[in-house]
């Protein structure tokens, strides 16, 4: 056989520059449709997108509670109904015939002693108060970390929710929309829609240790509002906490922090890295919940970035204090007492809640950082 006429450098250089092209474009669409929330985590130009379900509050006695108990003398349920009665009543926050998402964290393949997800219990006691309150649908979900199955079944929340009433949900690629946020560096991004389409959204995180962070609760767990490849978020983690919170402003904020994760978080795995607290908090304000919560694992709120950033775009407030707080506390004695929270002006609000927030525990007692 006659050997092939060797190509002109012409016929080489038309040939190469055609192959590149087709390169390029596949690199392209493979950008768009493989890695969607990875390419577009950029600056954005114009009003940050918004999706607000507190809507007209009537008015409560109180925007802030703390309601913690000395060891052995509570269960999850109780502290959660005494928070809820002393904020004003669930039905201060849902209607009748409302659609309610609640968004725990069930990010992990952890069971509840590990304290990386939600307390189950508490989980379950706030579905039951939702559906008291007269919602027509309460859904449970988020978007899991670890295989969402797995986290939903060892975490203990599915059995429990469901039991209680719930629709749990879990994610699936079909329940994801492109969305432009237009955050500081959140732009175009896809969204769990089973969230951002209900009427009302009650943020129930867990108060734990975040490694990149240094403490994650109530404006990080909207990390579970999001699809694509999260973890590329954490080249500028506070930012884009902000964002999230900008992005997502829950009806009501439920803080667990019955058992909390002090170190190696935010999957933990090793039950002597977590503590009993007995304490939930229950609030209006996502940025008074982390400010407040992070002493529960020896944090300082001016630790935190996030909560700084959070401040200046107007989410909320760092000082509790102004909330008119309220406190629920249980003892070993069968006593219970509701009342107000007069915290002296000149006192340091992370002081003031790390005396409280600790003012149950036995010791040894957290260092505030």
């Amino acid at each position: 056989m006659a050997d092939s006429p060797r190509p002109s450098r012409r016929e080489l250089l038309t040939r190469s520059g055609s192959a590149l092209a087709v390169l390029g474009a596949s690199a392209l669409v493979a950008r768009r449709f493989y890695d969607q929330g990875g390419w577009q985590s950029r600056s954005s130009s114009g009003r940050r997108e918004v999706r607000d379900f507190r809507g007209q509050l009537a008015p409560g006695p109180s925007d802030f509670v703390v309601a913690h108990a000395e060891p052995d003398t509570s269960t999850p349920t109780q502290l959660v109904q005494r928070a809820l009665a002393a904020l004003g009543g669930m039905q201060r926050f849902i209607a009748r015939g409302d659609r309610v998402v609640i968004k725990p964290n069930i990010g992990w393949d952890r069971t509840a002693i590990q304290a990386a997800n939600t307390n189950p219990e508490l989980v379950a006691a706030v579905v039951a108060l939702v559906k008291e309150a007269g919602a027509s649908d309460v859904v449970v979900t988020d978007a899991s970390c670890n295989d969402p199955g797995r986290c939903f079944q060892r975490s203990g929340i599915w059995t429990r929710a469901h039991r209680a009433g719930a629709r749990v949900v879990l994610p699936a690629d079909h329940r994801f929309r492109t969305m432009r946020l237009r955050g500081e560096i959140l732009d175009e991004w896809p969204v769990y829609r089973t969230l951002v389409e209900a009427d009302k959204v009650i943020n129930l995180p867990v108060a734990k240790h975040h490694n990149l962070a240094k403490y994650t609760a109530a404006m990080k767990n909207w990390y579970g509002v999001l699809g694509g490849r999260r973890n590329r978020l954490h080249q500028s983690i506070d930012v884009s906490i902000a964002d999230l919170a900008t992005f997502m402003r829950p009806t009501l904020t439920i803080v667990d922090g019955i058992r909390v994760l002090l170190r190696n978080g935010p999957q933990g795995g090793n039950v002597d890295d977590t503590r009993r607290m007995d304490t939930v908090i229950a609030t209006t304000d996502q940025v008074a919940a982390d400010a407040f919560g992070c002493t529960l694992i020896g944090q300082r709120p001016e630790n935190l970035p996030y909560l700084r950033m959070a401040q200046e775009r107007g989410i909320g407030t760092a000082d509790w204090r102004t909330l008119r707080p309220r406190e629920h506390a249980m003892y070993r004695d069968g006593r219970e007492s509701t009342h107000d929270l007069a915290i002296p002006a000149h006192m340091d609000p992370a002081e003031a809640a790390f005396l409280i927030a600790q003012s149950m525990v036995d010791a040894p007692r957290v260092v505030l950082a």
